[in-house]
């Protein structure tokens, strides 16, 4: 099932190089919504459902990850990024933080919803975040673990 997921996540990148620049954030966002949709669809079902799942999962994430990547800004991402690392470091499980862009009018909430340490000694957290980009929400789940530098790295 491993080899399903990484040859959808490479037909992924292939598409998107084909269709627009991995630098632009719509490409970026198609790239991350697709790798995070194929984790996730790899978690349901089993044999030929499972690649299904897979399969609906990356293109799914790819859709999402789009349109998320198409409609923030700079700020907009940056915004995110540092309220996504407050919320892990410092909020309660169940307990949501915000982040708001004046500028552009986007905005979106995290909330760390379980906390456990790996066998390695690593916490991580799983979250739901929701973004509103031009009134349009979107939501998505994921895990992020903590680096010993104290920084949290999404695994999803």
């Amino acid at each position: 099932m491993k080899q399903v997921t990484v040859l959808l996540i490479i037909i992924a990148f292939l598409l998107v190089g084909c269709t627009q620049p991995i630098g632009s954030k719509e490409g970026a966002g198609t790239l991350l919504g697709a790798t995070t949709g194929a984790i996730l669809g790899s978690n349901v079902g089993k044999g030929k459902g499972n690649v299904v799942a897979i399969a609906i999962g990356t293109l799914a994430g790819a859709l999402f990850g789009q349109e998320i990547g198409r409609s923030l800004d700079r700020a907009d991402r940056i915004a995110m990024g540092q309220n996504a690392q407050y919320s892990l470091e410092h909020t309660r499980s169940n307990e949501t933080t915000r982040w708001n862009n004046p500028d552009s009018g986007n905005s979106g909430s995290i909330m760390p919803t379980r906390t456990y340490q790996q066998t390695t000694g690593q916490y991580c957290r799983e979250y739901r975040q929701t973004v509103v980009v031009g009134g349009k929400k979107q939501d998505a789940y994921g895990t992020a673990c903590r680096q010993p530098d104290g920084s949290w790295i999404i695994n999803n």
